[in-house]
């Protein structure tokens, strides 16, 4: 899937300065550096912040919600495709940029979001840009979207103080969980893998997320 018809306003040279930066911190995959190049940034922040769109550095999207910064974007996208998944659990919409990243890479996205307000926005841009093959459920994400379960592949896009239990029940057997765990000021990102054993969980690096919120906002 094509995203490149949205970039418009933004020279190839600034986008190419951001995938370069993301590379030179680690990020190896040429998949996700393609996709970090391809999809529009900036249609995904309020045009006031246009122009900081391509920076490396996470933005307000309203709602006390951040769009998340590209390198984080970027690393957890690239632990997800360690386990190939197919269909992937996305827990917080947001501005729907994390949405369409795993939708270039021709993945199932199946994504949960509790404000109504950002759940619509998500899903208008993503027409607009003619993004397929994701599906919307404005619902608390912390227990996931069983009707649609198993995932093998969830990713969480807000810092949980533990690992959600529904969550960890939803993961197909081989499949892989990318998760912030922790308060809010000492977050560590968590990769929960599930085997004919149980869960296994391996921590990796110290990320900051606005906190994973139970319930739902209209």
């Amino acid at each position: 899937m094509s995203l490149r018809k949205g970039i418009g306003m933004t020279s190839e040279r600034t986008r190419r300065r951001l995938t370069e930066r993301l590379e030179e911190a680690g990020i190896s995959s040429p998949r996700v550096l393609d996709a970090i190049l391809s999809v529009p940034r900036h249609l995904f922040v309020d045009e006031a912040l246009s122009h900081r769109a391509y920076e490396d550095t996470a933005l307000p999207i309203g709602h006390n919600q951040t769009i998340s910064q590209p390198y984080i974007v970027a690393l957890m996208t690239q632990f997800l495709l360690e386990v190939a998944p197919k269909r992937v659990l996305e827990v917080g919409t947001g501005s729907g940029y994390q949405t369409a990243i795993l939708a270039f890479l021709n993945l199932r996205v199946f994504t949960v979001e509790r404000v109504a307000g950002l759940a619509e926005r998500a899903r208008g841009r993503l027409k607009q840009l003619g993004v397929r093959g994701v599906r919307f459920h404005h619902a608390d994400g912390s227990i996931g979207w069983t009707s649609e379960e198993p995932f093998d592949g969830v990713i969480v896009t807000a810092g949980a103080r533990e690992i959600p239990s529904a969550l960890k029940e939803q993961l197909a057997i081989g499949g892989r969980m990318v998760i912030p765990v922790g308060n809010t000021d000492n977050q560590a990102l968590t990769l929960v893998d599930r085997d004919q054993n149980g869960w296994h969980e391996t921590i990796k690096e110290n990320v900051r997320f606005v906190p994973l919120m139970p319930g739902l906002e209209i």
